[in-house]
């Protein structure tokens, strides 16, 4: 009678746990890394995976899926890039448009913010490792002088206007305080979700930096769930200084899949890869054979997530991972502009040419790179390679921690 008791009480008390377990939040989450190649253009890609020189992201995608995904709304720069694929959101409802016009993204909009909203801050770290400084930062608002502002702008334009996103404007109101003209310069995209996050590091530049900071971070945090965001910057930096078809290039983007292999072997070692999805993701590519990617909207992504079923746009990332952390996206607001990459949607197609864009100055969408469009490509190409012909050699150059220890 007394074990009979006790079998029902156990029985009562364990469904007691679960309403309770419900009522407080949500079932622990899958861990999601996010591995970002900065610049890695998908038609170069594709010539290196013919190759066999990308053997990880292949690895993982075979797990998975390898998928197109066209850059329809926004800039194909940094600024844009990340907003986007970390958001979920249009330029416009995130005022991040590109390297020289943007604000902080709004508070709660992040991926980042969302998780922990969800889960509680205690029960999900976010984390987020970046090579670069300028263009996936944190800064806070502030006010310059007048003359200062815009001699640095007018500087940055004439930069941007020679290598298509390497200017780092600064925008801004202009504000008079007794006679005197000031600019109130925006916070960076990052500043809001910075402050919440449990690790928000940027300006390690160099892969080797990133990779081992991000092995790291995943050994410490083993015993957590997390959301990680790994940033890897060499095929931009790379590409901005050889070009799209040079060697060093092929290099950084071969680079980038050594350092997917170690963080994969990693989380293995660790016992957590069953249990963590992974996206290989890029925020835009580069123009065909040059230093630049004003209009480069080709890029893909890579993850051994077995839902992913269909080519997307990059504003379908952020639901995507949201959805895959239990989140019931109809509960977002403003509602999420992409759309979950397993679920139908139209197809979204970058145009051939850039909206806008004068028609002697419009870039044609790459195709694969053969026969008389391959031989034309590096013709180009060793123009501007020549240049560095002379013996140049790449110089493979809770509450927030706010390591700045790292900036360059």
């Amino acid at each position: 009678m007394v074990l009979s008791t006790l079998k029902r009480l156990s029985v009562c008390l364990s469904l007691l746990a679960v309403f309770v377990c419900n009522l407080s939040g949500a079932t622990p989450p899958t861990n999601i890394v996010i591995i970002g190649w900065d610049g890695a253009q998908r038609d170069h890609l594709k010539e290196m995976i013919a190759r066999n020189e990308t053997p990880n992201l292949m690895a993982l995608a075979r797990q998975g899926k390898l998928i197109d995904i066209d850059v329809t709304d926004g800039n194909t720069d940094t600024k844009a890039g990340w907003s986007q694929i970390l958001t979920g959101y249009s330029c416009q409802i995130t005022g991040v448009y590109g390297n020289g016009k943007f604000q902080p993204i709004p508070v709660g909009y992040s991926i980042f913010e969302r998780a922990e909203k969800y889960f509680g801050p205690q029960n999900i770290d976010t984390v987020a490792i970046v090579g670069k400084k300028a263009h996936v930062d944190n800064d806070s608002p502030r006010k310059v002088d007048y003359d200062k502002w815009l001699a640095n702008e007018t500087k940055q334009k004439k930069v941007d206007q020679k290598k298509a996103g390497l200017g780092q404007m600064q925008g801004g109101k202009i504000v008079e305080e007794n006679g005197q003209k000031f600019v109130i310069v925006p916070g960076k995209p990052w500043y809001n979700a910075s402050q919440t996050m449990d690790l928000f590091v940027n300006g390690l530049v160099e892969n080797e930096k990133v990779g081992e900071r991000a092995l790291a971070e995943l050994e410490k945090r083993k015993d957590h769930n997390f959301l990680f965001f790994i940033h890897f910057a060499d095929p931009d930096h790379t590409g901005h200084k050889f070009g799209e078809n040079s060697q060093e290039y092929t290099d950084a983007i071969k680079s980038d899949d050594e350092w997917t292999g170690k963080i994969i072997a990693k989380l293995k070692e660790l016992g957590l890869y069953q249990k963590t999805l992974v996206y290989v993701v890029v925020d835009h590519g580069f123009n065909e054979g040059q230093k630049g990617h004003s209009y480069a909207p080709y890029v893909f992504l890579a993850t051994n997530d077995p839902k992913v079923n269909r080519d997307g746009d990059r504003m379908d990332i952020a639901p995507t991972i949201l959805e895959r952390l239990g989140i019931n996206l109809n509960t977002l607001q403003p509602p999420l502009t992409g759309v979950p990459l397993d679920q139908p949607a139209p197809r979204k197609i970058a145009p051939a040419e850039k909206p806008g864009l004068p028609q002697a100055q419009a870039v044609e969408k790459p195709a694969a790179k053969t026969g008389a469009r391959k031989a034309a490509a590096a013709n180009n190409a060793g123009k501007a390679n020549n240049k560095n012909a002379n013996g140049n050699n790449v110089k493979k150059n809770k509450r927030i921690q706010k390591e700045q220890d790292g900036n360059t």
